[in-house]
């Protein structure tokens, strides 16, 4: 499963930092490299310590991660859903992407100059906001345009549904709302997937701190302004973290020998870009299996609910297709008992059917046949 998640924000504000700060953290992902597809496109792995130690236990010939990318959208100004700034171009790169990142500055610097003058990140996540509910309107309003007459002669079901749909999004977005605040009908999610709008996409904002700012988190201490990010994530149901890009941009340069030390003398346990990749992982409720042999041990991943031959299905199509059973147990059981011999001789070794709802870090061997 290909996961993308746009990295937007004002000008200046440590969106660019961000990037290279992730894309030089590459020799981490030794057994996969990281690559870039366009210059402000990058793959990067999703950190996960489970698969290190599965591993360590299994021994395989090769060790591969579940990946994600991220894109460095040129920063957004007021008037972007104008053209602004080049603003349209932007404002498309995001609409094909999965999730938002949204850097917020949350420092002072006089020598990076702040597009308004001064640092206030609760303004300053209004202003992309509004742009991108008037890019959405303005798309919307073309679509509802084009379908009105019709769908109010006509008694075409599902063109009535999706009118109905429109309308509802429509009057959502002229009164300043994302289309994630509005409630879907039955029938109706369909039509909205259709329109491929930027405010219904799960949003991580990303308070980018200063360094002694950056260095108390790990004793609970947190700046005004990132309590006023994070109060007002949680108003509008997503999510937010705080890092230091700078602070991370330095750290990807240092040779991996050297980066625990350092990442320890700062008093935190791990470079904060991990916990920004997991957090952007778990925005779009994504979870990870793992196959385990001698010739390989890979995670993959897939949403959160899903059943075992559609799980099955994200490795190979004849997967899903010809799935007779999954044979599976739990990561933590391999952990305990060191392994898979041990494992199925406690009982542990289990055999499910196709309405086997995968759970995060199950180990699973798929029966299939086509």
């Amino acid at each position: 499963m290909s996961l993308k998640a746009g990295i937007v924000g004002l000008p200046n504000v440590g969106k660019s930092t961000l990037f290279n700060a992730l894309t030089a953290a590459k020799a981490e992902a030794a057994n996969y490299p990281f690559c870039t597809i366009d210059p402000n496109v990058g793959v990067v792995t999703v950190p996960d310590e489970r698969l290190d130690k599965i591993a360590q236990l299994v021994k395989p010939q090769k060790v591969v991660p579940t990946v994600m990318e991220f894109v460095d959208i040129a920063g957004l100004v007021a008037g972007a859903s104008k053209g602004e700034g080049l603003g349209n171009q932007f404002l498309a790169n995001i609409r094909e992407t999965d999730a938002i990142l949204h850097v917020v500055r949350c420092f002072e610097d006089s020598n990076v100059v702040h597009v308004a003058g001064s640092v206030d990140p609760l303004r300053d996540i209004g202003t992309i906001n509004t742009e991108l509910v008037l890019a959405d309107l303005d798309s919307v309003d073309k679509r509802l345009k084009r379908i009105e007459k019709a769908a109010q002669s006509s008694k075409d079901v599902n063109l009535k549904l999706e009118y109905g749909l429109v309308k509802k999004v429509w009057t959502a977005l002229n009164e300043g709302q994302p289309a994630r605040s509005i409630t879907i009908d039955e029938g109706e999610e369909p039509f909205l997937h259709e329109l491929h709008l930027l405010t219904t996409k799960p949003v991580l904002y990303v308070c980018n701190v200063a360094e002694g700012d950056y260095t108390s988190l790990g004793t609970g201490n947190k700046s005004q302004w990132i309590k006023q990010v994070e109060d007002h994530a949680t108003r509008e149901g997503n999510q937010s973290v705080a890092i230091c890009s700078a602070i991370e941009a330095e750290i990807a340069q240092l040779p991996e020998e050297e980066r625990l030390e350092f990442i320890q003398s700062l008093g935190m346990k791990e470079p904060g870009l991990h916990r920004l990749i997991r957090e952007s992982y778990k925005l779009l409720n994504l979870i990870t299996y793992f196959t385990a042999g001698p010739k390989e041990v890979r995670a993959w991943t897939i949403r959160k609910g899903t059943k075992a031959p559609q799980a099955a299905g994200v490795i190979h199509s004849d997967f899903e297709r010809g799935f007779i059973r999954a044979e599976t147990y739990h990561c933590d059981d391999l952990f305990e008992l060191k392994n898979e011999a041990a494992v199925k001789e406690a009982g542990k070794y289990r055999s499910e059917g196709k309405d086997y709802v995968v759970r995060d870090g199950d180990v699973m061997l798929f029966r299939f046949n086509v």
